[in-house]
C-alpha cells in the first residue's frame, strides 16, 4: 500500500469519509482523538471493531471526517468505511470482516412523520369528551 485509501460509510442520516494508511494505529475524528470524540466505551468499541477483527489495530492510521446525525450513528457509519476501507488494501480481510457482519450497512432509518398524526404512528391523544 503505497498511499492511502479511502470509503465511505452510512447509518442512519450520519457519513463518514474514512482515509486510511500505513502507520501506528492512530485513530482521528473530525481532527480529535476518537476517543474524545466518541466518549463512550461501546462507540469506541465500534470504530475499533474492524481492525480488530483482522488483528492491525496498530499496522494503520485512520482519519474520519463525520457529519450529521448523531454520535451513535456515525460511530457506525465510521465502522462500515473503515470495513470497506480495509477491503481496498487487500481482498484478504474480505472473509474476516464478513464473518463478523461488518460490511453490511444497516439499512434502517428514522420513519418519517405522516400527516393527521403526532409523529409516524403515534396519534394525537384521544378525548371522548
Amino acid at each position: 500500500m503505497e498511499k492511502q485509501k479511502n470509503a465511505i460509510g452510512r447509518r442512519k442520516e450520519a457519513v463518514t469519509r474514512v482515509f486510511l494508511s500505513r502507520g501506528e494505529g492512530k485513530i482521528t475524528v473530525n481532527g480529535k482523538d476518537y476517543k474524545t470524540y466518541f466518549p463512550l466505551v461501546y462507540l469506541q468499541n465500534q470504530v475499533e471493531a474492524p481492525l480488530k477483527t483482522i488483528e492491525a489495530a496498530d499496522k494503520f492510521d485512520v482519519v474520519i471526517n463525520a457529519a450529521g446525525g448523531g454520535v451513535k450513528g456515525q460511530a457506525e457509519a465510521a465502522k462500515l468505511g473503515i470495513s470497506r476501507a480495509l477491503l481496498e488494501v487487500s481482498a484478504d480481510y474480505r472473509p474476516a470482516l464478513k464473518a463478523a457482519g461488518l460490511l453490511k450497512r444497516d439499512p434502517r432509518a428514522v420513519e418519517r412523520k405522516k400527516p393527521g398524526r403526532k409523529k409516524a404512528r403515534r396519534s394525537f391523544q384521544f378525548s371522548k369528551r
